[in-house]
């Protein structure tokens, strides 16, 4: 999974990057400081999967994995190649969702590119750019369906979703807000549009506000009524705060939190919310060589989920051997859940859930 950090200059992007990732980008009060996108891949915490390593005590230990990009801030025009846009627009088209920081906090040291704090207006203006991109790519796609049509009449249906959805974006409204069915889903996903992208809007906030008042906070109650409009997510932050708490212990790290009332990091919601936006869950496999983590959609086969490990599981899949993971954990043992008949041989047909753990028979 990879995701991509955007926002407007001096948000808090890069220091929220850093927080998360301990990767190190440059972090300074200057527009355009983040030129060349800086990629963090983190684990992502699973403590299923650490009951399962002290229960095999395992050579290998992997936890699933998501990538972070941050890309340098938008400006007005990018779409246009303003700020060197039209590269740091590629970058997000090759991520699978977007993590839009949007400032919420004063602070007169931290410079504004707009010369004032308005998160809804730094919305819009990125926004903008990213639709008037895909009004290009809409576009091109109305043409070559247009051509389409004069060999076949079918396609007249496709070109007038497409031109639904581009009288859409013409209204400034992105393309996830547009209504459309499965059919047309899966043909407006083909087109990669900016705008369709799932969004979740990191409202960055100062750490007064987010200790104290995130109820209270005027600009984040803007930015939650925008979001469900568009059918995004919202998720108040401080960069600050997950700055500090970057370079703590496990222990302190645990004990900053609970003083703020909280029970995960930034980066551990952050993590929960993609899997939310995404509809992802993960499957488990476990033994003495390793225990691993696998992300795959909410609705996988069980064949699908194998061809994940590699694609002859998939080929030569013959069945699934599943026990839920609460239920191998309340045995003790794989031995003693299959003595009490818990795990299941599972066939082609099987719908994967969370937390599964799974053994795939297969043969090629």
């Amino acid at each position: 999974m990879k995701l991509g950090i955007v926002g407007l200059p001096n948000v808090g992007k890069s220091t929220l990057f850093n927080a998360i990732t301990n990767a190190g980008a440059q972090s300074a009060n200057y527009p355009f400081c983040t030129i060349e996108p800086n990629v963090g891949i983190v684990s992502v915490p699973d403590k299923r999967l650490d009951k399962l390593a002290e229960m095999y005590d395992p050579d290998k230990y992997t936890p699933a994995t998501i990538e972070f990009v941050d890309i340098a801030g938008l400006v007005k025009g990018a779409s246009k190649g303003e700020g060197l846009g039209n590269k740091f627009l590629s970058n997000i088209r090759e991520c699978d969702a977007i993590v839009h920081v949007v400032r919420c906090f004063e602070n007169d040291d931290i410079i504004h590119v707009e010369g004032s704090v308005d998160p809804l207006r730094d919305i819009e203006t990125i926004n903008l750019e990213l639709i008037l991109s895909d009004v290009e790519m809409i576009e091109r796609r109305i043409d070559k369906t247009k051509k389409l049509l004069k060999a076949d009449k079918k396609y007249q249906v496709e070109l007038d979703f497409f031109q639904r959805v581009l009288d859409a974006l013409n209204e400034g409204k992105c393309a996830r807000a547009v209504e459309c069915t499965d059919d047309e889903a899966a043909l407006l996903s083909d087109v990669a549009l900016l705008t369709n992208k799932p969004v979740i809007y990191a409202a960055n906030m100062s750490d007064t506000d987010f200790s104290s008042g995130i109820q209270d906070n005027a600009r984040l109650k803007r930015v939650q009524e925008l979001a469900a409009e568009e059918g995004a997510a919202v998720l108040p932050i401080c960069a600050e705060i997950e700055a500090e708490i970057s370079e703590m212990d496990k222990e302190d790290k645990e004990m900053f939190l609970s003083d703020l009332g909280l029970e995960q990091s930034g980066l551990d919601r952050l993590i929960n919310e993609c899997y939310s936006l995404l509809g992802l869950i993960s499957y488990l496999t476990a033994g003495k060589q390793e225990v691993r983590a696998w992300t795959i959609k909410k609705g996988t086969k069980a064949p699908g989920a194998a061809g994940k490990i590699h694609s002859d599981f998939e080929r030569g899949f013959i069945r699934a051997e599943v026990i839920a993971f609460d239920d191998l954990i309340a045995s003790g043992s794989m031995t003693a859940a299959k003595e009490k008949g818990l795990v299941r041989s599972e066939g082609k047909e099987y719908i994967m859930n969370d937390g599964d753990v799974v053994l795939f028979r297969f043969n090629v």
